[in-house]
């Protein structure tokens, strides 16, 4: 695999990341690598911005921040400028887009995805609780969508097994039955190509402390379409979605574009931690990290499926996110050993492991590492 390795097109973006070689990094799908610009942007915001220019920084661009790195994410998700706004976290905006999707409803159910990421589950339940519409959790191979659904919330990339939906074909399957489909790219955003415009997706949500590299913490994106973004009436009217929220009107008037989906002050120092994070993505193109993505864990699956006791549960085909999660059932001890070894991935209970792969740093190298250190304890 060295050679793979000296032939990646995007070995050069490894550089851009702080990261200890004597450790491997498999759990971007939780927590990504911090780029280096970071630490120097987040001093540079508190010395200055903050510490010199004090309040004038609100008008010297921090108020438009939500919108400008939504932009930036936007591209990476098959968004058009004016798209996305970034703020609160993925449950808050998770709440904003359902409530907003269910909105003058007559219909009966709102559907969630039986395997879902808890979060999006107690929202989901939140909100029909709120609203007096039936909660269905349905498995995403038989939604059994009908007349009656109001709003169908799926996560692109399953949490656990790393499974892919087909976007274009979900969404299909939703419009057809005139219901609305709420998406959650959080384990997506960032690794695969997303093409949320083309395929007329209504609403989607995901986090950026992932993939996007943003940090702990950072603030979760709400992608609302432009031609939806009139009639989007979300629950949580704070004053910066409003108009003229410098006015101080006694009465909500939202502003018209995608600054209706803000909510309260924006986190700045998280924002624009992300901000400069998100530079790693220039001049990367998406289908290179898809192509190494599906590479990196093929090779880590060939290593790792016929070991005793391992069971892999990532499909083997192209239907994978960038995971490769194994069954195991001492999986927790597994993984606390293998940290011990300075190769750092994570489990989810009961019994998986799971191995996140991040292209744009982690290398086939990583790969092999991860793999030769599971099979010694094993």
């Amino acid at each position: 695999m060295t050679d793979l390795d000296a032939v990646d097109p995007l070995a050069p973006v490894r550089e851009l990341f702080d990261l200890d070689d004597d450790v491997v990094y498999l759990d971007g799908n939780s927590l990504g690598a911090p780029p280096r610009a970071v630490a120097d942007r987040v001093q540079e915001v508190v010395r200055q911005q903050w510490g010199r220019r004090l309040i004038r920084s609100w008008s010297e661009g921090w108020w438009e921040a939500p919108q400008r790195v939504g932009d930036k994410v936007g591209r990476l998700v098959g968004a058009a400028p004016g798209q996305v706004a970034v703020g609160d976290s993925t449950s808050v905006n998770i709440f904003k887009a359902l409530m907003a999707a269910v909105k003058g409803t007559d219909r009966a159910e709102i559907v969630v995805d039986a395997g879902t990421f808890p979060t999006d589950g107690y929202i989901a339940r939140s909100v029909a609780e709120l609203t007096g519409l039936e909660l269905r959790p349905a498995l995403p191979d038989s939604l059994e969508l009908t007349e009656r659904t109001a709003v169908v919330l799926l996560n692109h990339v399953d949490y656990r097994t790393g499974r892919m939906l087909d976007m274009a074909a979900v969404t299909e399957q939703v419009h057809a039955v005139g219901a609305r489909v709420v998406w959650d790219l959080c384990h997506s955003a960032g690794v695969l190509p997303i093409e949320l415009d083309a395929l007329g997706v209504d609403l989607a949500v995901g986090c950026t402390y992932k993939f996007l590299n943003g940090g702990p913490g950072a603030p979760a994106f709400l992608y609302v379409p432009a031609a939806a973004q009139a009639t989007f009436e979300q629950p949580l009217t704070g004053w910066t979605g409003h108009r003229a929220p410098f006015a101080m009107d006694e009465g909500f008037t939202p502003d018209p574009g995608i600054a209706r989906a803000r909510v309260g002050t924006p986190d700045i120092l998280s924002m624009l931690a992300l901000d400069v994070a998100l530079d790693v993505w220039d001049g990367v193109s998406l289908t290179d990290v898809r192509t190494k993505g599906l590479k990196l864990t093929a090779y880590f699956r060939s290593l790792v499926e016929d070991l005793p006791g391992v069971e892999v549960i990532t499909p083997d085909d192209e239907w994978r996110g960038h995971q490769i999660s194994l069954r195991h059932p001492d999986a927790a001890a597994l993984m606390d050993k293998l940290i011990g070894r300075n190769v750092i991935g994570d489990h989810r209970p009961p019994d998986v492991l799971r191995f996140g792969f991040a292209p744009l740093y982690n290398r086939y190298s990583d790969a092999r590492r991860a793999a030769e250190a599971l099979a010694e304890i094993l």
